[in-house]
């Protein structure tokens, strides 16, 4: 067990991943760089130009090169920098990443992962600090995962990597460094489609994923100080996506507050909101809250906090629930 930030067990997951002669790496700046967030820092030296391939900036081509390697027999592993430069590779993923199962009948698969960089928070330029997960979610045939932490940051990795089929990794920059925690060595697998538990009660769930878990922890920690009984999930995985759990929860608590960061229309947070009111109706006390961004181009560094949701929105919302 070593102590990792959230960059670092994603680094330890690739190494570990790249041990096998069929994984490879491919993407802008991934080698010799280390990649832009330093994700990938070593591994170039370590598995050489052919296992870590720095690529040109073409975000389709790095997604079409890593479609061929997948049906052919590979396991890549193709980066792309930062949510926003992720759009010209959607007519890939939509086209063919995702379809390929279903149109050869099961004969061809496509066992690859696509980790994307994405969320705001560090002030970054336009198209930096995109969440655009929706964007995947709806596509057929593709997984979406998120992690918040640095355990689950390696072991969802390592599960995509073993995955046969496409999984598309949304790592959280602003918590790459800001977060650290205990990290098994040893290879070890964090389940595709099961959500997190992350503390039991029985007053109000909160709902969160990715970035907003930190908010989510910190209005949790402030609730129960004021006598509010929290429930907390961190979803993690967005595609398949754990029903189970959250309507257990919300048939519990009988309130629900569900946060993201990405924009209010259509996002992951409405589809959550309509399966609870589908399976846990006649259990709600009061309406379930939605904490989201803004339906507006994400903002560049003097205006972001204006943007991104906060604690005190989602402990608004939860005392909203409590007095309705």
């Amino acid at each position: 067990m070593t102590e990792r930030t959230v960059a670092q067990a994603l680094n330890a997951a690739l190494d570990e991943a790249l041990e096998a002669p069929d994984v490879v790496l491919l993407g802008e700046d991934v080698g010799v760089t280390g990649g832009v967030f330093r994700v990938s820092d070593g591994l170039f030296k370590k598995y050489g130009p052919d296992r870590v391939i720095d690529t040109p900036v073409a975000e389709s081509g790095i997604i079409g090169a890593a479609f061929g390697m997948a049906i052919a027999g590979l396991r890549p592993i193709a980066e792309i920098q930062f949510m926003g430069f992720s759009y010209p590779a959607v007519d890939q993923i939509i086209n063919h990443v995702g379809r390929i199962r279903n149109r050869s009948r099961h004969r061809f698969t496509a066992p690859m992962v696509i980790r994307i960089p994405y969320g705001g928070g560090i002030g970054a330029a336009e198209h930096h600090s995109e969440s655009a997960e929706a964007m995947f979610v709806h596509t057929p045939g593709v997984k979406v995962v998120v992690p918040s932490n640095p355990y689950d940051a390696k072991g969802l990795l390592l599960a995509a990597i073993d995955d046969p089929d496409p999984v598309v990794v949304l790592e959280p920059i602003r918590v790459y460094r800001s977060i650290k925690g205990d990290v098994p060595d040893g290879h070890y697998t964090v389940p595709i489609g099961l959500a997190a538990m992350e503390h039991e009660g029985r007053d109000v769930t909160i709902i969160a994923y990715g970035a907003m878990m930190k908010e989510a922890r910190a209005a949790a920690v402030q609730l129960e100080d004021d006598g509010v009984s929290v429930e907390l999930i961190d979803l993690r995985s967005l595609v398949p996506f754990d029903t189970e759990m959250m309507v257990d929860s919300v048939r519990k608590t009988g309130r629900a507050v569900v946060v993201q960061e990405a924009h209010r229309s259509a996002g992951m947070a409405s589809e959550i909101v309509a399966v609870l009111q589908e399976h846990a109706l006649y259990h709600l006390n009061a309406p379930i809250e939605r904490i989201t961004g803004w339906d507006v181009v994400i903002p560049l560094r003097r205006a972001e906090k204006h943007y991104l949701p906060t604690v005190d929105q989602i402990v608004a919302a939860a005392r909203r629930t409590l007095e309705a």
